[in-house]
């Protein structure tokens, strides 16, 4: 039990997390409010103005919905105590959000190419938009732009990679406007093949999005290391310690957005167990002292100078 812990206030972990759910609720909450609107509004405007363009952004939008409330579902989850069954806690539950969220990336990015696939190769039965679509689709564009950049600092703030894939989902949403809106420009012109094509852009564009977000996710959730740039924090960490002769088999695997490290610490064969577990403890807490880091797992190991290690 640590200091705080012992005088009733809570532990940095807990801080951190609470910070992180209040601030995933929040901004999330935002989304939904914002996408319900959008969505609504794209959807009609885009049925009456006979923009398909407009239609499948409005429907890309509505996949906002779903993935808010995946991640709104996900972000409780993840925070419950570790139990019995979960020992190191429900953090995964982020990834797993992440994972789901690029799979609907995926399936709305595919079922938009193939309605505008279709669309293409019958030209004569493209309609013409009216000009309300336009203002319809740069309304849109402003709006997501604005609940990129406001996700995005959310998410920054608080270290969720959970919350930059769905501050990246309105993002993609927000570049599906700009686009529609030129495809609508073209049909306006007289060009109105452009309305499709606009669409099977976007599509493309949300495919390419869901798969990146569903390889990340996949590769955390298959206890993917850290980054050379944290691995190397860490190493300095330990290499800042006079008391530790060296230390071998560092290892490294996400746990949601933190981390759990394994190391083998070497130590002095002719000091006590009592000294060895004082390092390991003073090891673990100077590791601790970087926020990403959830779990530090010690194993001690006597040292020879004479043996190669």
């Amino acid at each position: 039990m640590n200091k705080n812990e012992a005088v009733g206030q809570p532990s940095k972990e807990f801080v951190v997390q609470q910070a992180k759910f209040k601030a995933a609720k929040k901004s999330t909450l935002i989304s939904v409010l914002v996408n319900t609107l959008l969505s609504i509004w794209q959807i009609i405007i885009g049925i009456f103005s006979h923009s398909s363009g407009l239609i499948a952004d409005g429907i890309h939008t509505l996949s906002d919905l779903i993935a808010d409330f995946v991640v709104l579902i996900a972000n409780k989850k993840s925070h419950k105590k570790p139990d019995e069954d979960h020992p190191y806690g429900h953090f995964r539950y982020e990834n797993g959000a992440s994972l789901i969220l690029g799979i609907i990336l995926l399936i709305v990015g595919v079922g938009m190419v193939w309605s505008a696939i279709e669309k293409l190769l019958n030209p004569d039965l493209i309609p013409e938009v009216h000009m309300i679509a336009l203002v319809a689709a740069l309304v849109a564009l402003v709006a997501k732009e604005g609940l990129f950049r406001y996700m995005l600092y959310v998410a920054k703030k608080v270290n969720s990679s959970m919350l930059v894939a769905n501050a990246w989902h309105a993002r993609s949403d927000a570049a599906s406007s700009l686009v529609v809106a030129i495809g609508i420009v073209g049909n306006l012109c007289g060009l109105r093949i452009f309305d499709p094509l606009a669409a099977m852009i976007v599509g493309t564009f949300v495919f390419r999005m869901g798969f990146k977000f569903t390889n990340q996710s996949m590769q955390d959730l298959m206890d993917k290391g850290a980054d050379e740039e944290t691995l190397q924090e860490i190493r300095d960490v330990l290499d800042s310690i006079d008391e530790l002769s060296g230390y071998h088999d560092l290892k490294t695997r996400k746990s949601g957005d933190f981390l759990l490290v394994d190391v083998h610490l070497e130590l002095d064969g002719n000091m006590s167990i009592t000294q060895g577990h004082d390092i390991a403890v003073n090891t673990r807490k100077k590791l601790m002292e970087n926020p990403q880091i959830l779990d530090v797992m010690t194993h001690l190991d006597p040292y020879d100078k004479h043996i190669k290690h």
